[in-house]
């Protein structure tokens, strides 16, 4: 890899307030795109989408068990301790990056949210490429790593446990539809967990490797052992704009171009994913509103095309509101309709109740920020999350939206076209009860 030398009177310097700064983080311009994939390790963090993004190599800073406003706090501490010398000004991801990953019900969950800075951040995004380097006052600029030979695929996976059996969560399913019948939910979100064991320890390069392969328009990332492509992404802060999308309302895809045109119109016109999209567009313009002006929502969804289903979608944007930093966003966004329901509280009494399942960081927010408060979050869908006490484990995660009028056994279905993504990269036969 080629580095483009600039002078150092080039290099843009931003000095944080700090009487004595104890790292140093300078970020060079690359002449070529990075291969970002082979340069990401297993105990490394990454976000990337379409050839661009980020991995982070080796670690400099970990906050765990922290909430979005201890996180946000810890990160500007940080950031403060560091002196900046930078070729890209204020290009989003330049500098110090901070990967984090977010749990989706602190009460329920014996996990905890973990945010991450790397030593290393690699970069491409929007045309330029970059290295950033962080090591501490007085120490010798640490070198990349060489880019890794070609992960191996896992072998042997299959099930060995699941949160709920087809039936029982079918039944869940319907207890959901007897709630917002009679108590005043409008939508609910379960999800199911699979359990799957591989014959040797699983390499999250390979599943990072696979989805960025078979997901190339998702946010594929990994942070702390949570992986996984998502389709949605739940906040993007980028030069004072904001942008959400909303997926909700979700169909499997036909297999042919002529079938997949049919299916799509009818996803269009169908009641019941209408409502649960309208829902979701609401949950999300409503929290958005007190820290955004300019908003602009649509009136009506398109249908997003992924490789195994079909999706209503609706891209809302907003002028972020000046310090309002994209976690800041995130923090108020979660958790949308799209991943527990409306009314908020009644939902995630329901899905506590109803799901028998630690989601831990499933569903949370997951992403990255910079120090300028520029940063994007998906919402960590279409992943799975290695076993730290078992290296040959990954739970693999799934949910649907219920309304009224669902039907269990398309709920089912639904969440089967879900696990796709995961199923397929870990090599796991589809389709078992």
């Amino acid at each position: 890899m080629r580095v483009r030398a600039a002078p150092a009177a080039n290099l843009a310097r931003v000095i944080r307030p700090s009487a004595r700064p104890r790292w140093r983080a300078r970020t060079i311009e690359l002449a070529e795109p990075p291969q970002l994939a082979n340069h990401f390790r297993s105990d490394g963090t990454a976000w990337l989408r379409d050839g661009q993004g980020m991995v982070g190599i080796g670690e400099v800073a970990r906050f765990t068990g922290v909430d979005f406003a201890q996180a946000e706090s810890r990160w500007q501490d940080f950031a403060a301790s560091v002196q900046c010398e930078t070729e890209l000004g204020d290009h989003p991801g330049s500098g110090p990056v901070a990967f984090g990953s977010f749990v989706f019900d602190p009460g329920h969950t014996t996990e905890e949210s973990v945010v991450v800075v790397p030593r290393m951040v690699l970069g491409h995004r929007r045309g330029r490429s970059w290295l950033t380097v962080l090591h501490p006052e007085g120490a010798p600029l640490p070198k990349l790593p060489a880019q890794l030979p070609p992960p191996t695929a896992p072998a042997g996976a299959e099930v060995v446990g699941k949160s709920l059996s087809r039936t029982d969560w079918q039944d869940a399913v319907a207890a959901a539809v007897r709630r917002i019948e009679t108590n005043g939910l409008e939508k609910v979100v379960l999800a199911r967990g699979e359990d799957v064991q591989t014959t040797d320890p699983l390499s999250p390069r390979w599943l990072v490797t696979e989805l960025t392969r078979r997901y190339p328009s998702c946010w594929t990332f990994h942070v702390a052992g949570l992986l996984g492509a998502s389709p949605e992404m739940l906040l993007r802060r980028e030069g004072g704009l904001a942008l959400s999308r909303v997926l909700a309302g979700t169909i499997r895809r036909g297999g042919t171009e002529e079938l997949d045109l049919k299916l799509a119109h009818a996803l269009a016109r169908d009641g019941k994913n209408l409502i649960e999209h309208e829902l979701a567009v609401a949950s999300v313009a409503g929290a958005l509103a007190p820290f955004c002006s300019g908003m602009n929502v649509p009136d009506a969804p398109y249908v997003l095309e992924l490789p195994n289903v079909l999706h209503l979608a609706s891209d809302i944007t907003g002028v972020a509101a000046p310090g309002v930093s994209a976690l800041k966003l995130a923090a108020e966004l979660h958790p949308t309709a799209a991943v527990c329901g409306t009314p908020t509280g009644p939902a995630r009494a329901a899905i506590a109740e109803l799901e028998n399942l630690d989601r831990g960081r499933y569903s949370g927010p997951v992403g990255w920020l910079d120090t300028r408060g520029d940063g994007e979050f998906a919402i960590a869908l279409r992943s799975g999350r290695l076993h730290p006490d078992d290296p040959r484990t990954i739970t693999i995660y799934a949910g649907c939206g219920i309304v009224a009028g669902s039907d269990p056994t398309e709920e089912y279905a639904e969440t089967e076209a879900k696990l796709l993504p995961m199923r397929e990269a870990l090599g796991t036969p589809v389709g078992r009860g």
